[in-house]
């Protein structure tokens, strides 16, 4: 099979080469929500760049342990080149060989690069071994006819991964070497960061020492920390001729697990691991830009570290547990995020039997009618949200209706009956059904329980308390499915019910939601400000789920007024244009991000639900619906290379924002992209 292949450009609108290579990014997991991260450049810009960041089990949760090494490459002749680069704090910028590097690319999702010296030529490689904190850097010459000696100066910062730039370490830093095994430690508590070097005559000097004022130029921006130190023992060389190898590990796993795979075994099981990722994947999925995000996707699916009672649980049932990281580098596992990328990530991939240990674990940990909003890194479970539980029949309904499970189904059947329930009868932070109109509100003070979240201490920007419009868009779905497997399980009665209830509900909602004056939905109803006419795209789910609530007569004029006013070539703004509190950047220090979050920042995922209501509309449109996400395909080369980023600014020339790998945006892209085919 050949591989997935993407070649970054070196150029940029308005930017030099060197400007490209410190503004792309690039990512690799581990598949326990470990990974490595930084530069095409190799300078550090943001606390997350660094060759390992382990997973380690909760509360420890994951840590910075190798920063980065520092590469000069020796010549026969004499001549030195240094690779790599570093940011000080007074605006220096060393980009060591950026002039030598002749390609980046993403090869089967794995970066590598290509440098070009003198004649010779050389390739790097970096992967993590699946589900295990090990990183291997790799150096191969692949043209020259001189030997070449490599010297790799590896530097560290121990501190948690969303640690800032400049926390102490816990002790000072100890290192000791027994043959060819190195190993870095700070105290008891702290990470132990073991290295081997393998390849043609490697030696190690010790030679202590600090490297001061390294400056992360995105911290900065995003108004933390912006200046560390890092920690470097010394130094490793080796020989490189042509044909021949050099790698580097390090990891945090027991020595015995570090020597069971040579570093070609290791490749080539990485290797045979994503050709099977392929192989799996929905027959659409296994060439071209697809395929790349298949690869992506995978970044995301993670068995989580830690999680004692989820194991012995899932384990005892003959499930093994799986989860999804939100997005990379600083989100952990979030419900709302799950369940909506579910069928993307899991079902367009084939990943079948993930996605029934995915929904089978939330479903244990429903408490008082409520899925958990996200898993802290630090322990615990919290529930604050008022969507992510209704998103969890629509994920159901996907996988139900992909792979015919219907002992899943009959297994969750009753706790859906109890989700039911308790909104029925009122549950926490304010959810509840107002019998009056069969409409679900929400809503508490100091909580932001719609997707809608952004909080900075007490300041709730979009609380929308109140009946929102996609909470009963996602209300009335819920209750017209569990009405249907209700009936297809022989239970008339509760049927009934539901379909009593939902058909309330679908007559509330288009008597009160729609905004005659706008031609579209009003946001929020019976708000604390009353009824809001905000135009966001929270209405498209009135027209895009299997059941869509809001009455066909109305579809086409709501869709018009998204598609004039929200919708970009990267996804859909979160607020129309004209509007007091409409911001047009997302950008500056927590506060100015979180005041624009949902304020005109434009999302990339709401495309999906977008594609789901023009094709509703539209069943023959599949050109035109294929046309809306054309404008991501070029996302791949730009922030983090093969991924799609979380947000955009809301303005040309919608800069990528936010997280630079976001599991939803990446999901419903591919699914959509499958969607359109054809």
């Amino acid at each position: 099979m050949n591989s997935i292949r993407r070649e970054m450009p070196f150029t940029g609108p308005n930017m030099t080469r060197d400007q490209v290579l410190l503004k792309r990014e690039w990512l690799v997991t581990n598949g326990l929500g470990g990974y490595a991260s930084g530069t095409v450049s190799g300078a550090l810009t943001r606390r997350y760049h660094g060759l390992l960041v382990a997973a380690y089990p909760t509360p420890m949760g994951r840590n910075m342990v190798f920063s980065k090494v520092t590469e000069r490459l020796r010549f026969e002749d004499g001549s030195v080149v240094m690779l790599g680069g570093n940011e000080r704090g007074d605006g220096s910028v060393e980009l060591f060989g950026s002039e030598n590097l002749f390609s980046f690319v993403l090869e089967d999702g794995l970066p590598v690069w290509q440098y070009h010296i003198n004649g010779t030529v050389i390739e790097k490689r970096i992967f993590l071994i699946h589900k295990q904190n090990t990183v291997h850097v790799n150096y191969r010459m692949l043209e020259g006819e001189q030997q070449v000696r490599l010297k790799l100066q590896p530097s560290v910062h121990f501190r948690p991964h969303d640690a800032p730039v400049n926390a102490p370490a816990i002790e000072s830093y100890v290192f000791s070497a027994v043959e060819n095994r190195y190993q870095i430690s700070s105290g008891r508590r702290s990470p132990q960061l073991r290295l081997v070097l393998h390849g043609l005559h490697g030696t190690f000097t010790l030679e202590e020492k600090t490297i001061p004022d390294i400056f992360y130029r995105i911290e900065h921006n995003r108004g933390y920390e912006d200046a560390g130190d890092l920690w470097s023992p010394g130094y490793f060389a080796i020989d490189l001729a042509k044909g021949e190898d050099a790698t580097l590990i390090a990891s945090t796993e027991k020595w015995e697990t570090i020597a069971a795979l040579s570093p070609s075994e290791a490749f080539r099981l990485e290797k045979e691991r994503r050709r099977l990722l392929l192989a799996a994947a929905d027959p659409g999925a296994r060439s071209g830009l697809p395929a790349e995000l298949v690869f992506a996707a995978d970044q995301f699916i993670i068995s989580p570290t830690g999680r004692v009672e989820d194991y012995v649980r899932a384990n005892a049932m003959g499930d093994e547990i799986r989860t999804v990281i939100a997005g990379y580098h600083w989100f952990t596992d979030w419900g709302r995020d799950t369940m909506i990328s579910l069928e993307g990530l899991t079902l367009c991939t084939g990943r079948i039997n993930e996605a029934g240990w995915i929904l089978r674990t939330f479903s244990h940990y429903i408490r008082d009618g409520l899925i958990p909003n996200m898993f802290p890194e630090e322990d615990g479970r919290l529930y604050h949200t008022a969507d992510a539980t209704l998103w969890f029949f629509h994920a159901l309904d996907r996988y139900v209706e992909v792979t015919r499970d219907r002992a899943t189904l009959v297994l969750i059947l009753p706790k859906l009956k109890e989700i039911i329930d308790r909104h029925l009868a009122g549950t926490r932070f304010g959810i509840g059904i107002d019998p009056a109109d069969s409409l679900l509100r929400q809503g508490a003070e100091g909580y932001q329980l719609t997707w809608m979240d952004a909080k900075v201490a007490d300041w709730v920007v979009t609380p929308r308390r109140g009946k929102a419009v996609e909470i009963n868009a996602l209300w009335y779905n819920a209750l017209r499915l569990l009405e249907k497997w209700s009936r297809e399980e022989a239970d008339e009665k509760l049927a009934a019910q539901l379909g009593s209830l939902a058909d309330q509900t679908s007559r509330s909602f288009n008597k009160r939601f729609w905004y005659e004056e706008g031609g579209y939905l009003y946001d929020v109803v019976d708000g604390e400000q009353g009824d809001d006419p905000a135009c966001r795209p929270n209405q498209v789910l009135a027209i895009a789920l299997r059941y869509p609530v809001l009455e066909p007569s109305r579809w086409e004029r709501v869709l018009s007024v998204v598609k004039e006013r929200l919708l970009t070539p990267v996804g859909l703004r979160t607020l129309a244009p004209g509007h007091p509190d409409y911001k047009e950047k997302y950008f500056g220090d927590l506060r100015s991000r979180d005041a624009s979050y949902h304020q005109g920042t434009v999302w990339p995922w709401l495309l999906g639900p977008f594609v789901d209501a023009w094709l509703r509309l539209y069943p023959d449109d599949k050109p035109g619906a294929r046309g809306f996400l054309e404008g991501l395909t070029d996302q791949l080369n730009h922030k983090c290379v093969g991924s799609i980023n979380e947000v955009f600014d809301a303005e040309e020339p919608y800069s990528p924002r936010g997280c630079v790998a976001q599991a939803w945006s990446v999901a419903e892209m591919l699914r959509c992209w499958l969607k359109t085919s054809g």
